[in-house]
């Protein structure tokens, strides 16, 4: 391993060696910045604005004029504000669908909650494993033990009720997190996966007041811990034609 010397030494070496050029002085000290920029980088989490990565190259795989067709089985939500009902769209991200699914069965979202609100977004984001211990800081940065799912955009809009995969920097970084758009979202349409959409108005009620509960000061974080009880699938069937407001 090479040593990493400090700006000091550095400029000292130069002092003390009329052999040394100058242009190789500024060489030294670009390599001693670019070192202190990577040591200084921090875990992404998976809040699901983060920047983006190799835009241009996801653009010829967004599936486009594709019509959402509901999943056999919805997923409901339940929590101390009531119930949030979601169907899912398998021909649209079958991969981020199925897991869904997956964690759902294996009872992976019980007891995890609703770590993020944002009424100026216009969105409540949950799903994250680490948001069932006793420290808030780390919430959002959880995942499950699975393999990221690679994105699955299409030009399907984020309208209020969507549903979308939450991710960090790379495109292809989701896993288990979800949030859920109340309003119309332009900026996140065809940058985040589209998997499933709020059925009904109820639902949509009831994730209003998750999104309006009071926040702890500076922070996205509810003040008390909107807990999910449970995601359980039953039968689209169940729960007739979507009535949910647009």
């Amino acid at each position: 391993m090479l040593k990493r010397l400090s700006v000091n030494e550095i400029l000292n070496a130069a002092r003390g060696s009329r052999k040394l050029p100058v242009i190789l002085v500024w060489c030294l000290l670009l390599v001693f910045a670019l070192s202190l920029a990577a040591c200084g980088d921090k875990t992404a989490t998976k809040d699901f604005d983060a920047a983006d990565q190799d835009n241009t190259a996801q653009d010829a795989k967004i599936k486009k004029n594709v019509k959402p067709e509901p999943d056999a089985e919805a997923a409901v939500i339940e929590t101390d504000y009531g119930k949030i009902v979601l169907e899912l769209y398998p021909n649209l991200a079958p991969n981020m669908v199925a897991r869904f699914k997956q964690l759902i069965k294996e009872g992976f979202y019980n007891g995890t909650t609703f770590h993020r609100i944002d009424p100026g977004l216009g969105i409540i984001q949950g799903g994250d494993p680490l948001s069932k211990d006793a420290n808030p800081d780390n919430d959002g940065q959880g995942s499950s033990s699975n393999p990221n799912v690679a994105a699955e955009f299409s030009d399907v809009p984020y309208e209020r009720g969507t549903v979308g995969a939450a991710r960090a920097a790379s495109v292809d970084s989701a896993n288990c997190q979800f949030y859920i758009t109340l309003k119309r979202q332009p900026a996140f349409d065809k940058r985040y996966t589209v998997f499933g959409r709020v059925i009904d108005n109820q639902s949509l009620n009831n994730a209003d007041i998750i999104m309006g509960a009071p926040t702890a000061a500076g922070t996205e974080r509810p003040a008390d811990k909107i807990v999910i009880k449970s995601i359980t699938l039953q039968p689209r069937a169940n729960f007739g034609a979507s009535n949910a407001a647009h």
